[in-house]
């Protein structure tokens, strides 16, 4: 009997110490834009995502414990690359999520590589970050530059919008939208008729704005987002550019942008985007969840923070996969290797170069008079497939693609 009793204190005694030697700790850090021209876009709505992601994770995960931090990265490279060497140096962060702003996502990506942690990028465009700069322990997850061009470059092309002027937000990712956007006009049988680069997050858009008038173009593409966006559609319709003719191209908008800017001013205007609030049952329901986090009196989630919680759900399916956090190539390999689903975006595939394919959607900002109620922004003109909504990767020039 005492044998037994002996034998199973000792069963007992492993067993604890097995689960506890499955225990992982996991801790993200979501690196973004808290206070300026991107902070409704990504900001304080991110961090709820993500902490969104590791709550569900959790539920069904009791042996993985997740822990979200959060910064702002004020939209300059160096401020990005001294927080996220901060945080895995002494900090213990595991992956990086969001970056809204591609120079400081290219920036902290260098670091990331180097210290072989993750980064799960819902917020930069930059198609570079899975073309020449893609790396190992990078994830590209929402949308990027050559998606934004081809689902809508091609659409007002296509629509008669044949020749173009280009308002453009001075840095990696404005070049990046722009260069893509070109192609695609010139590709599609249109023309360039001329570009102006103004600073990022100016207030007085009224040269720029006079430079693209006066090129008589039918479209004028905003490569730039968020707060600029903004304020060139609204300075733009003191110009009275939409009255004269021209028609404006907002080569990234979010549903923020289009509530700020109203459906008077927004209406008639074409974009594309990967996600949208009211797109589904799924979707409607995690912003209920999201609502109520953020206490936002009436704000909307955008693409960028819905990338965040389905790009953190997929790391962390991948981490217990792995069962460890702390080796971050071998955590990308195995996000690659895992298909990913989830309520939001449904089912996505993580490809060699880091590129996430999911469809996109081309849509048109309502009239006022069609909007049924808060938040009803748009209506969908096309659903482009993940195959043709990204780039083919034998055109990335991804160093990770072999042949």
């Amino acid at each position: 009997m005492r044998k037994s009793l002996g034998l199973a204190a000792l069963a007992a005694l492993l067993l604890c110490g097995t689960a506890s030697a499955q225990q992982i700790n996991v801790k993200i850090g979501v690196l973004t834009d808290m206070s300026s021209l991107y902070a409704d876009d990504t900001g304080p709505g991110s961090v709820i995502a993500a902490k969104l992601a590791a709550e569900d994770f959790m539920k069904s995960h009791p042996n993985v414990k997740v822990e979200v931090v959060s910064a702002d990265h004020q939209n300059k490279a160096d401020a990005g690359t001294n927080i996220v060497n901060q945080w895995i140096d002494r900090d213990g962060v595991d992956m990086v999520a969001d970056v809204p702003n591609s120079g400081v996502a290219l920036a902290i990506s260098e670091v990331i590589r180097a210290k072989n942690k993750v980064f799960v990028a819902s917020g930069p465009a930059s198609s570079d970050l899975t073309g020449p700069k893609c790396s190992p322990n990078t994830v590209h997850w929402t949308y990027d530059t050559w998606m934004l061009a081809n689902g809508t470059g091609k659409a007002i092309v296509k629509s008669g919008g044949d020749t173009w002027f280009f308002l453009t937000s001075d840095y990696a990712f404005g070049h990046a939208l722009e260069r893509d956007t070109a192609a695609v006009v010139e590709k599609s049988g249109g023309k360039v008729l001329g570009k102006v680069r103004h600073p990022i997050n100016t207030n007085d858009f009224s040269s720029f704005l006079l430079q693209a008038q006066s090129s008589k173009a039918k479209v004028i593409g905003l490569a730039n987002a968020g707060g600029d966006t903004i304020n060139a559609i609204k300075q733009g319709a003191e110009f009275g550019i939409v009255a004269g003719g021209q028609k404006f191209a907002g080569l990234l908008i979010f549903a923020p942008d289009v509530a700020a800017l109203g459906l008077k001013t927004a209406q008639g205007l074409t974009f594309t985007e990967t996600w949208y609030w009211d797109l589904n049952d799924g979707t409607r329901a995690w912003t209920k969840r999201w609502d109520k986090e953020r206490n936002s009196a009436g704000k909307l989630p955008s693409m960028n923070m819905a990338g965040v919680y389905s790009g953190t759900l997929h790391y962390l399916k991948a981490v217990a996969a792995v069962g460890s956090s702390k080796d971050g190539a071998k955590v990308v390999e195995e996000m690659k290797k895992l298909p990913a689903e989830d309520s939001i975006y449904g089912k996505s595939t993580v490809r060699v170069d880091g590129r996430v394919l999911h469809p996109a959607y081309l849509f048109e900002v309502k009239k006022p008079e069609e909007s049924k109620y808060p938040g009803d922004l748009y209506n969908i003109k096309a659903t482009i497939p993940p195959e043709e909504a990204f780039r083919p990767l034998k055109d990335g020039n991804c160093p990770l693609v072999k042949g």
